[in-house]
Parts: C-alpha cells; sequence; structure tokens
C-alpha cells in the first residue's frame, strides 16, 4: 500500500467531522427557510418609560430656525416619569438654545433636580415662553436670553445675565447649532461656512471663556456633540467638522481646567426628533427620519436629557471630565 496515498485520505474522524458540520449547516438552513416569512419589520425599539413616535412621520419641511410648536408630531421633553432628588440643587445653568429641542428637555430636568435656568435663544420667542413655563411650572426661576451666539459680544451679554438674575453660575450647556446640508462640498458657501463656524464653535468658546471665571470647583460644562462628530456625514461635511471640533475641544479644556476643579464633557447624540433635523430634510426624509439606526427611530428629546443631568451633577459625575457620551440609538452591527 502507498503509505503517502493512504495519509492523504481523510480519517474517520475528519469525515465525522464534516459530517457534523453538514448537520448544523442543515439544521440552520431549514430554521432560515422556516422563518423566512417572518422577516419582516417588526418596528422600531421601544424600552422606554413611554412609547415613543416612530416612523413614517408626517411629510413637512419646517424653516429655519424651526419652531418646535409646528412640528408634528411635538416633540417629547417633559419626562414625566423622571422624579427629581436634589441632584442640581441650589445651581444656576446657563442652557443655549433651549426654547427647544435637546435644550428645552435639559432646562426641564434641572429644574426638577432643583436647578434655576437661563434659557438662551435665537428668534423663536414662542418656544422659548413655553420653555419658561415649563421651567417655573418645577419651581425654579428661569430667564430668557435672545441673541445670536455666533455674535462676538452675546456671550458677555448672556453670562452677566445669568450672574444678574442667579448670582451664580454652575453650569454651562453649549448647545445651540446650526445644521444644513449639502450634497458637494463646492455647495458649501463662505456664509455658509461661516454661519455653520460661528454658530457651533466660536459660539462655543466664547461662551466657556466668559463664564469660566465666575465658576466654582465643583461646576460643569456640558457641550452636544453629534454622532456625526465620530463617524462623519457625507451630507453634513462643516457640521461633523464643528462637531469633532467641539469633541476635541472638551476633551483639551477638561484636562486645563483640572486644577480649577471645573469638569467639561460631551453628549453626542443620533437623531432627535427637535426642530433641527427636520428643518434640515425634504419632506420625504422628514417621514423616515431615524429609521437607520438600530432602534429604529429618532431620539425624543427626554431620552437624551438624562445625559446631561448625570454629567452635570457634582452627586452622579464627580469623577468624569474629558468624556464623550454617544447616545445614539443603538450598534447598527
Amino acid at each position: 500500500m502507498d503509505r503517502a496515498a493512504d495519509t492523504a485520505s481523510p480519517t474517520s474522524d475528519a469525515r465525522a467531522a464534516a459530517r457534523e458540520e453538514r448537520d448544523i449547516q442543515k439544521g440552520i438552513d431549514a430554521k432560515d427557510t422556516a422563518s423566512a416569512g417572518d422577516e419582516k419589520d417588526g418596528g422600531a425599539m421601544q424600552a422606554g418609560a413611554r412609547r415613543y413616535p416612530e416612523p413614517p412621520f408626517p411629510k413637512q419641511h419646517p424653516s429655519k430656525p424651526g419652531d418646535e410648536a409646528a412640528l408634528d408630531p411635538a416633540p417629547m421633553y417633559d419626562a414625566p416619569y423622571w422624579r427629581g432628588s436634589g441632584k442640581l440643587e441650589g445651581f444656576a445653568a446657563l442652557i443655549t438654545g433651549a426654547d427647544s429641542g435637546i435644550g428645552r428637555a435639559v432646562a426641564v430636568l434641572f429644574a426638577r433636580e432643583g436647578c434655576d435656568v437661563a434659557v438662551a435663544y435665537l428668534t423663536e420667542k414662542k418656544d422659548a415662553e413655553e420653555t419658561k413655563r415649563a421651567v417655573e411650572a418645577e419651581g425654579r426661576s428661569c430667564i430668557l436670553i435672545s441673541g445670536d451666539v455666533a455674535e462676538p459680544d452675546y456671550a458677555s451679554k448672556a453670562v452677566k445675565a445669568t450672574l444678574d438674575a442667579f448670582g451664580r453660575l454652575d453650569v454651562l450647556v453649549n448647545n445651540a447649532a446650526f445644521q444644513e446640508h449639502a450634497y458637494r462640498l463646492e455647495d458649501i458657501t463662505d456664509e455658509h461656512l461661516d454661519r455653520t463656524l460661528k454658530t457651533n464653535l466660536y459660539g462655543m468658546v466664547r461662551l466657556c471663556r466668559e463664564a469660566i471665571p465666575h465658576m466654582k470647583p465643583g461646576s460643569s460644562i456640558i457641550n452636544t456633540g453629534s454622532v456625526t462628530g465620530i463617524e462623519g456625514q457625507k451630507m453634513l461635511l462643516d457640521y461633523s467638522l464643528t462637531k469633532g471640533g467641539i469633541h476635541a475641544f472638551s476633551m483639551s479644556l477638561a484636562g486645563a481646567l483640572i486644577e480649577k476643579g471645573i469638569r467639561v464633557n460631551v453628549v453626542a447624540p443620533g437623531p432627535v426628533w427637535t426642530p433641527l433635523n427636520p428643518a434640515d430634510r425634504d419632506a420625504e426624509g422628514v417621514s423616515e427620519f431615524g429609521s437607520s439606526v438600530a432602534m429604529k427611530r429618532p431620539a425624543q428629546p427626554e431620552e437624551i436629557a438624562p445625559a446631561f443631568v448625570f454629567l452635570a451633577s457634582p452627586q452622579m459625575s464627580s469623577y468624569i471630565s474629558g468624556e464623550i457620551l454617544p447616545v445614539v440609538g443603538g450598534p447598527n452591527s
């Protein structure tokens, strides 16, 4: 017998292993076939304290800067199941872009945790007044500060108004943002680029610069980043640039403020049902907004706000600074 030919032939163990592999394959194939008709979309993930809206939404295309009152369905911001426990008792916060969306939800939860709130907004007075009403309903004081964060003198004006009203500034939330898509880099004009950078970056830097001298150990700065600053977004080139910049700036500033006892962190949301996003999509795109993430729906503002409470409270995050907290609706794997 040819020994070489004999050793080249499959052994009984090898043949048994092959049969086992085929049997496993056959079992999975049978299950795949049986469940093929059951692979319909099961809808969006619902794991919250209450049920949240999911696509398709009514087709709409609100104009910028966007009024929360005009969105259908109305964004859910009041977090009725959240029970305050004094996590920010006696604090005062300045929140930009707080007339609507994430900013409004953060203002409400901050107030529920014992914080007075300065609501900074652009022109949406009706929305801002609704935020003020909601904050005051929580038993806290609220002031409104209208203006453009992109303007050089706005930061000093907003910080002074906060100090005049409350006598202190413990939490700064840089949340105001401008976003407008472009299909090609060539479509982003200098005017468009300036508006994005000056709103999202210049405003944030100036407000930090003005606020820090008035903040004591235990204070915090929380900047609103974005999943686009982590993963990029081909139609939001300039916006993604600013959000990545916010992430890097925040990590750097956190290191610079360690000795002052001031923490700096970022919340980086995925799609959220706020005026910012529908105003940057056509009606068809708005209808399916958020459907591409793992949970198959956008977040509601009240689902993002707890991350800000967590990062603002010295009781909860005193050992956390320079971090980026993504809230993006699950992994898409």
